[in-house]
């Protein structure tokens, strides 16, 4: 595609030629023969710095912000805003995306809700797909992820293959890093969704409310005029949701308890499904959702929402939730012991979900919970604590251990949780942690093996060894019945 062409009404251009443009990166490493670089500022190192090496491998133009200095000879893209360019420009450049995309944002549950909203999808017979942290899952193509959301560049590249394939819906993740840094700016939203705002991300936000801020740029900078905004109504957060949401002309549609569109009247818990009355359209539905947690009720309902806001019916929507599967490591049953304990994997990571999953198998334990859980390094360090407070104060045993300690010393982000985690028991090594709490359960309890869900690796330093709770917990199982 012509420079000129892709570059349109994102900034002033420099330079007299107007080249053809073969790929688009933001990585000089990447950079083949006609592609163009773009030179974006970073937290390690300022992609400016890099484009004598980009020139030198064949880049055929430059974009960059307005005020960085550069020594070349290839034509410059200079824009206010070089990361909404690089999106903008990569949408232009692949094209073609599903009819209906829609994107949601929160702390917990984007997976889930991006899951289930391609399981109703399908269900009502819609060619669909879904893209976040457990990686791309559609007709013809599922691929592991490694980030919640992909780069601009991946994104529109994904976009189109999806298309390509068939793909009419697709739901995606929209992470506060990813809205921050503008992946999904060149995405064109059908609708989209907020779930609940936790305690995350703030080694990276200065603040809760720059957190927000951050993950309200899917409603204020990205959601078109007039297009569906689907609110958990049952969050802290929620009220001020729906306020961003009105302030842009939204199409505000809130569910849950306090939801008006999707009002949920009554929920009965049993050990692995849900009963549940839902109010839409004057009518009362009564749903069995096939899985456990009350968390899980709030993020299909959620998924329901952006199902009806593309063109599924409120009936059929609501009944695809009595065939939803849960994503992976998602209160995840991996095993059962001899005894009859269930052994739950999940991802909670974060303080709330983490309290979620703990208070969502307590309606139907008769006995303890257990659980076992760390928390990772190089990350926000103001939440170990919190998580070492709830899991001892909402669970009967708990075993704090690693979990993907990365470049700190492990002992030391335990004994940041153990600080307040009176009576937890420490096991650093994840293997025999998991051990300990199976073969400490008896009859009428229940494990939880939280914070890694469907990962199957464990970063130690530099390098992440192959570890997975699923199949620790498989393991510690067969071990009992021997």
């Amino acid at each position: 595609m012509q420079f000129s062409l892709l570059a349109q009404e994102l900034g002033s251009l420099e330079g007299d030629t107007d080249p053809q443009i073969a790929s688009l990166t933001a990585d000089s490493r990447k950079v083949t023969p006609g592609a163009l670089f773009a030179a974006l500022p970073g937290t390690r190192a300022d992609g400016s710095a890099f484009v004598a090496d980009a020139e030198a491998k064949g880049a055929a133009a430059v974009l960059c912000g307005e005020d960085v200095s550069l020594s070349t000879s290839l034509p410059v893209l200079r824009s206010a805003d070089p990361r909404h360019a690089l999106a903008v420009m990569a949408a232009r450049f692949f094209g073609a995306q599903p009819e209906h995309v829609v994107a949601v944002t929160g702390t917990a549950g984007k997976t889930s809700i991006a899951t289930f909203t391609r399981q109703i999808w399908e269900r009502t017979g819609r060619a669909s797909a879904s893209i976040g942290t457990t990686g791309v899952v559609s007709p013809k193509r599922v691929i592991d992820g490694t980030l919640t959301t992909p780069d601009p560049v991946e994104l529109a590249a994904l976009m189109a293959e999806l298309a390509g394939d068939g793909v009419t819906h697709a739901a995606m993740e929209a992470s506060s890093h990813g809205l921050d840094q503008r992946r999904l700016d060149g995405v064109r939203l059908s609708a989209a969704g907020f779930t609940n705002l936790g305690h995350d991300h703030l080694d990276y936000h200065p603040d809760p409310d720059s957190y927000f801020t951050a993950k309200m740029r899917l409603f204020t900078a990205l959601l078109p005029k007039g297009a569906p905004a689907v609110i958990n109504a049952d969050d802290a957060w929620s009220g001020r949701a729906v306020e961003v949401a009105t302030g842009v002309s939204a199409n505000v549609m809130t569910v849950g308890r306090a939801g008006s569109f999707l009002t949920l009247k009554r929920l009965e818990h049993e050990r692995s499904r849900q009963i549940a009355e839902i109010e839409a359209e004057g009518r009362i539905h009564r749903i069995v959702l096939p899985l456990a947690g009350s968390f899980q009720m709030a993020n299909a309902l959620v998924a329901a929402g952006l199902a009806i806001a593309t063109g599924v019916g409120v009936s059929e929507a609501l009944g695809a939730l009595e065939h939803l599967k849960g994503a992976s490591g998602r209160l995840e049953l991996a095993g059962t012991t001899p005894s009859g304990v269930p052994v739950f994997v999940d991802y909670a990571h974060k303080p709330e979900a983490l309290e979620n999953v703990i208070e969502s198998v307590r309606p139907f334990t008769t006995g303890r919970v257990v659980v076992v859980f760390g928390c990772g390094g190089d990350r926000d360090r103001a939440k170990r604590p919190m998580m070492g407070e709830i899991a001892t104060r909402l669970a009967d045993m708990v075993i704090v251990t690693d979990d993907n300690p990365r470049t700190e010393e492990p002992a030391s982000i335990r004994a940041a949780i153990m600080a307040a985690a009176p009576g937890a028991t420490e096991i650093g090594d994840r293997h025999e942690a998991i051990r300990t709490a199976i073969s400490a359960s008896t009859a009428g309890d229940t494990v939880i093996v939280a914070g890694k869900g469907h990962e199957t690796g464990q970063k130690i330093g530099e390098v992440t060894h192959p570890f997975s709770d699923h199949e620790e917990v498989r393991s510690a199982i067969a071990e009992l019945q021997k």
